[in-house]
């Protein structure tokens, strides 16, 4: 497992880049998933609120004379010729100006003209009133010329001519306009007068003719200029507002006289109506008519159509009467926008609240109210497909905010790989090759590593680049050494082959191997000879042999005592037990590694102090093994040393001219070769050294 974690920790770099980006990427992403909830959930409401506000506003209009107009005359046609309308009044007053021209402003019936004209054509919702089509509008004109009474011509005077069709019937009147005399003392505002109704005569000449006695027509003329900057010419055009009352016995001749008739009548939309104002002249099929109710460039009224201006896409308005046909109006279609189906699967799939903490999806709208008219009630339901509302609008809003997205995306992404690519891989490629460096790979390999292809003038490429130069130096320095180990190996053998013969007449001088002398000369000897042929010193030491065998370990430490003065080393004190102590050692090589130690604590020891030998002390024996202490008096050595003073070549601070540092690196590796340990402990006086060899037994 350890292992595994120190082969993912060479990744931690890399692993922390790509995942950082990596958690940008899903951080955009949910702060975009998180907008277009949040916008889906406030659109849902802002379209609930719209619809509440849609259904006030439409029953409002409804609940208005103009919108019972609309809704007691829902088949009305305007195009061409006028068709009476079923009027949310039994009757107009046609007598009298303000409330006729009020009835009619509200009801909002009348149809728009060119140069301020207009007209109102309808029947009063009352069928016991009379069989009467009142028409009330306006016109302008210059001054108006009065019919003359007794004059047997009606053409020379200003004359509205009507004419009605229904049932196969047609009604036709001429009525001249005739001017009424002021009261006295009242404040007349323009010119007052009448339509006399005439019925139609093929000729010019109505002499003797009576008018029509349910035929009545006022106008009144204002006394100010149509145009504000003519006030001042007498003979400019002025605005006239007019109102005719048309008998037409054929409406309710058929009538029962119950209280159950059928009203309005059936064929309302069938009846046509006619109305031309004719300046004075003889009559020329009315090319110079001064108002034409048949006259293009109309503007038609308000209509239940014009509610669907107010209905967005998605949306209906059912409008029924009972139990009779119902009317449907479908929103305004929209332009449709370009939605992406992906976003728009996407949103489609995004819950909202729909209550307190319930979640689903959205569902379709529905708003009711009643509209009370003097037909009756009309139930009014508003239907608003929410979803597709919201979805849609939602849809291409977030369309046309992808790019901006997208656009995020593509320059995170392109960071990205400009940091993988310049960065991410030349680490990958750095660590790579630097974890190959163990050290169990050979010299060869080694020397082999080459950086330079990672060299530049960035962070990275200047460590790349001092890094190749360090193993340059590195393979400078190996190449030297092998030169000095070639000639440390001549000079070794030199070295051996010159005292080797001496060697040989001493040992031959002192063949006794009784004489303390013998024993030296044959250490020299084993030394040359396990040095002899050797590269170097320390590849002498680990590649040499000892030959063990079973040493009585308190005589042998009681010889050392007491001939360490021969070696330089004096006051070493050891008390033997008496007792023979077996160990498996090489004699030479043990008494090679304790005089090392003696030679060591000679140095270091405080002076005229002893340097103590024991076997076993304190009971510090493992089970099978017997522990050798030499201890001295002395300055400690600094924790950090302790396992350091056995490497080959550590000589430490003290190290002085001629110490090469091999003494310790010699015991230890000759403790080793007999299957033992050595350890060094600071103590409270000074140091001991801890040697422990196995038992013979």
């Amino acid at each position: 497992m350890k292992h595994f974690l120190r082969w993912l920790a060479s990744f931690r770099l890399r692993i922390l880049f790509r995942t950082a980006f990596l958690v940008l990427i899903v951080v955009v992403m949910a702060l975009v998933m998180a907008v277009l909830q949040g916008e889906k959930q406030r659109a849902w409401r802002n379209y609930q609120s719209a619809l509440v506000k849609t259904k006030e506003q439409i029953v409002a209009r409804l609940r208005h004379p103009s919108g019972h107009l609309a809704l007691m005359n829902p088949e009305r046609r305007t195009s061409g010729v006028i068709h009476p309308v079923l009027l949310p009044f039994s009757a107009i007053d046609f007598d009298d100006r303000n409330k006729a021209w009020n009835a009619v402003e509200m009801a909002d019936c009348l149809v728009r003209y060119p140069r301020l004209g207009s007209l109102c054509v309808g029947i009063g919702n009352n069928p016991w009133v009379g069989g009467f089509i009142y028409a009330a509008g306006t016109f302008t004109s210059g001054p108006l010329v009065a019919h003359e009474i007794g004059d047997r011509y009606l053409d020379g005077a200003h004359r509205m001519l009507v004419a009605v069709r229904l049932r196969g019937v047609e009604y036709r009147w001429i009525a001249p306009f005739e001017a009424l005399p002021s009261k006295r003392g009242a404040l007349v505002d323009g010119v007052n007068g009448r339509f006399t109704g005439y019925v139609e005569r093929a000729g010019r000449d109505y002499d003797k003719r009576m008018p029509e006695r349910d035929f009545r027509g006022w106008l009144w003329q204002e006394a100010r200029c149509a145009d504000a900057q003519q006030d001042k010419h007498q003979d400019c055009e002025r605005r006239s507002f007019f109102s005719l009352r048309l008998p037409v016995v054929e409406l309710i001749a058929g009538l029962p006289r119950t209280r159950q008739t059928l009203w309005p009548p059936p064929d309302l939309n069938d009846i046509e109506v006619d109305i031309f104002l004719l300046p004075p002249g003889e009559d020329k099929s009315r090319p110079d008519a001064l108002f034409d109710s048949a006259s293009k460039g109309s503007i038609a009224p308000f209509s239940l159509n014009d509610l669907g201006a107010l209905l967005q896409e998605g949306e209906s308005l059912r409008i029924q009467r009972g139990s009779g046909e119902e009317i449907l109006i479908r929103g305004r279609e929209g332009a449709e926008e370009r939605v992406s189906p992906l976003l728009a699967k996407l949103i489609r799939r995004l819950p909202i609240a729909v209550s307190d903490g319930e979640t689903g999806s959205v569902a379709p709208a529905e708003l009711e109210d009643v509209v009370a008219t003097p037909l009756g009630d009309y139930r009014i339901l508003l239907r608003g497909d929410a979803e597709r509302v919201v979805n849609e609008t939602l849809g291409a809003t977030a369309t046309r905010l992808a790019w901006f997205v997208g656009a995020v995306m593509v320059v995170i992404v392109l960071v990205w790989l400009v940091i993988e690519i310049g960065m991410i891989r030349r680490i990958a490629l750095f660590t790579r090759r630097a974890r190959q460096f163990s050290p169990w790979c050979e010299e060869s390999e080694f020397l082999a590593f080459d950086f330079s292809d990672l060299e530049g003038s960035d962070e990275l490429g200047i460590l790349a680049g001092r890094l190749d130069w360090l193993l340059a130096r590195v393979r400078e320095d190996a190449s030297r050494e092998r030169i000095r180990v070639a000639q440390e190996k001549e000079q070794w053998h030199a070295v051996g082959h010159e005292i080797m013969s001496p060697l040989q007449s001493l040992l031959a001088l002192h063949g006794n191997p009784e004489d303390p002398d013998y024993r030296y000369l044959a250490r020299m000897q084993q030394a040359i000879r396990v040095l002899y042929g050797s590269a170097s010193p320390s590849e002498a030491l680990q590649s040499s042999a000892v030959a063990l065998a079973t040493l009585d370990l308190d005589a042998f430490l009681a010889n050392i005592a007491d001939n360490a003065s021969h070696i330089g080393v004096g006051n070493v004190i050891y008390i033997p037990r008496g007792v023979p102590v077996p160990v498996r050692a090489d004699e030479y090589a043990l008494e090679d590694v304790i005089s090392h130690l003696l030679k060591n604590a000679d140095r270091h020891r405080t002076p005229d102090t002893p340097i103590t030998l024991a076997l076993d002390p304190n009971g510090e024996t493992e089970s099978g093994s017997v522990t050798i202490k030499i201890h001295n008096a002395g300055p400690g050595i600094p924790p950090e040393w302790l396992d350091k003073i056995f490497a080959y070549g550590f000589s430490g601070s003290t190290g002085g001219e001629g110490r090469r540092g091999q003494g310790l690196f010699v015991a230890k590796t000759y403790m080793a070769k007999m299957g033992g340990t050595i350890r060094a402990a600071n103590e409270a006086d000074g140091v001991g050294f801890y040697l422990s060899l196995k038992r013979g037994w």
